[in-house]
């Protein structure tokens, strides 16, 4: 674990404070509350005021009160819960329909991170797991979420990045990851053939928030032993409906 930085630690000291308080507070009282010095207070505030997380209170000479942004990150935090909630839900439903493994991920960076995930009553080895991390253009739900992007901010995202193969048939050539990704936005639907397990194909679906944005992939995940055109056509139309599904949840009126 690496070292604390006592100056971060101090600045959230001070915002805690007023999860304690349901009066605004002043420099005094901080002063006080924590133990700390006069001018190390004076600056923490000054500065957590100039980036909008505490606010002076007109009525209230040399008072605060937590700011704009704590009730960004609050809701941003509420929405990521949301989200996850939601989509274990609707995976389960999906999973319960088709008894094969559901996931649900989002994007970070050039990874996906599965935020819920429900297994199917079958033994299958799968290299995923709820909060793990894997290269985006090697999964299904990857190159969903990747599709979805503007193109200047996939281009941000993916220029100059070595694309690492998990297996022998994984995308490692950024110009076949460009086709591919124009195929899916065409298509509205993305594939993986043993890209990240040679065991295993995936079809996956995008999710959207109320404002239409891509803010996750869901996806079905079948071992090749199950795995027929048939069987990829059905599991393409449960990807989308269960993608629409959990849309809805967040509210998206255009998701059906």
């Amino acid at each position: 674990m690496g070292r604390l930085v006592p100056a971060v630690t101090r600045a959230l000291d001070v915002l805690e404070l007023f999860l304690e308080s349901e009066a605004p507070l002043s420099a005094p009282d901080v002063m006080r509350r924590l133990g700390l010095p006069r001018t190390t207070v004076h600056e923490l505030v000054t500065t957590l005021a100039a980036r909008s997380y505490l606010v002076a209170v007109p009525e209230q000479p040399g008072r605060y009160r937590l700011g704009v942004r704590t009730y960004q990150l609050g809701s941003r935090y509420a929405e990521q819960l949301d989200l996850a909630a939601e989509g274990q839900q609707v995976a389960r439903e999906v999973a319960q329909t088709c008894d094969e493994t559901v996931h649900v991920a989002i994007l970070e960076d050039t990874d996906v991170i599965y935020i819920a995930k429900v297994d199917s009553t079958h033994a299958v080895r799968m290299v995923s797991a709820a909060g793990r991390r894997l290269p985006a253009h090697c999964t299904s739900v990857g190159k969903m979420l990747l599709a979805s992007l503007p193109e200047a901010e996939l281009d941000a995202r993916i220029g100059g990045v070595e694309l690492v193969a998990m297996t022998p048939d994984s995308i490692t050539d950024p110009e076949v990851l460009r086709t591919a990704l124009a195929e899916i936005r065409a298509r509205g639907t993305a594939f993986e053939h043993r890209e990240s397990n040679p065991d295993v194909s995936c079809v996956a679906a995008p999710v959207r928030d109320s404002a239409g944005r891509v803010v996750a992939a869901l996806s079905v995940s079948v071992p090749m032993i199950r795995w027929t055109e048939a069987r990829e056509t059905e599991l393409a139309e449960l990807a989308l409906k269960g993608a629409g599904d959990l849309s809805v949840r967040l509210g998206h009126r255009g998701a059906r």
